[in-house]
């Protein structure tokens, strides 16, 4: 009897145990497969099922900052670089929000979806070399945001051009694809082929014309795309005075690679380099055809040397 009452007691007094979830939830509507399909081509599900972001008060936000290009100047080398400083927050891909009409239709909110998490405190960059020479972009920039800041990295126009036929000779030779030699892109019934998109890409004086429309040249930092090889850390130097960031870049931070023949990174004992499909040699070019380039780029880099106040060592 002792042991019944004693039972019941304990039984009274154990306390109940309370789920860790809820035992019910509110019914969750669900997209089906093709309309997931067609929110992650929009762009509209990557928060939603990406891994959810740490509660730190980083968020994503706009672009305070845009490497404009230009195609095979030194864009990659430059976000890589730019990216050492603790106060940057950059964009992994290329977006290519206001060049592209499929991007560009998604909306402010997808591109804002494109960018990384940051601090306030950081700058978020994105980097799309294509906006330069595309003549929609300045205005659909500055519709975006007025005061943003831009970054311009230039090589010399000739070289310029042979590294963007290397690009793309080596992208058919990885496809096993054959393709022609420089030479029949730069010469056309006898001349110089001046209809060549890569020739096109190199007139910077046109395309930097289109911009200015839009933004005071205040707004836009010109790099040294050919210094940035030679000598990075004066130029990356430049770069933390435009963006009005504390100097946080040290010339150790460069470390030059016999192997590869350029400067590489060193980032908290880290070093890494970038990728093997940067620094390709040139195609040889008859030199008869190298000075055709360099007479056709002579009087449009002189107005651009004109137009921006400033003289780079081109040819």
């Amino acid at each position: 009897m002792t042991a019944l009452v004693l039972g019941a007691v304990l039984l009274i007094l154990q306390p109940q145990i309370v789920p860790s979830h809820p035992v019910s939830s509110p019914k969750v509507e669900v997209p089906s497969e093709a309309g997931q399909k067609e929110l992650f081509r929009k762009g509209s599900l990557k928060s939603d099922f990406q891994d959810s972001p740490p509660l730190n008060g980083s968020s994503q936000r706009l672009p305070q900052t845009i490497i404009i290009g230009v195609r095979k100047g030194g864009t990659r080398a430059l976000l890589e670089m730019l990216s050492l400083h603790p106060g940057i927050a950059a964009a992994e891909s290329e977006v290519h929000y206001f060049d592209w009409e499929d991007h560009y239709g998604n909306g402010l909110e997808w591109y804002l979806s494109q960018m990384p998490f940051s601090f306030p405190h950081q700058l978020t960059v994105e980097k799309t070399p294509a906006y330069f020479t595309s003549s929609k972009v300045p205005e659909r920039v500055y519709n975006m945001n007025q005061s943003i800041r831009l970054l311009l990295i230039l090589r010399d126009p000739s070289e310029r051009v042979l590294s963007d036929y290397t690009q793309v000779f080596y992208n058919h030779v990885q496809k096993h694809k054959p393709y022609p030699s420089i030479e029949e892109f730069l010469i056309k019934d006898g001349e110089l082929n001046v209809e060549y998109k890569a020739i096109n890409r190199s007139l910077y004086y046109f395309h930097m014309q289109n911009w200015l429309r839009y933004f005071p040249l205040n707004h836009i930092h010109i790099v040294d795309g050919d210094q940035l090889i030679r000598d990075p850390f004066p130029e990356i130097e430049k770069v933390e005075r435009f963006l009005k960031l504390s100097p946080q870049i040290n010339a150790s931070n460069f470390y030059f690679n016999k192997t590869k023949g350029f400067y590489c990174l060193r980032d908290s004992g880290r070093d890494r380099c970038l990728h093997e499909s940067k620094g390709r040699a040139h195609p040889q070019v008859d030199p008869k055809l190298l000075n055709k380039l360099h007479e056709y780029f002579h009087e449009p880099n002189k107005k651009f040397f004109e137009l921006v106040g400033r003289t780079f060592d081109w040819h």
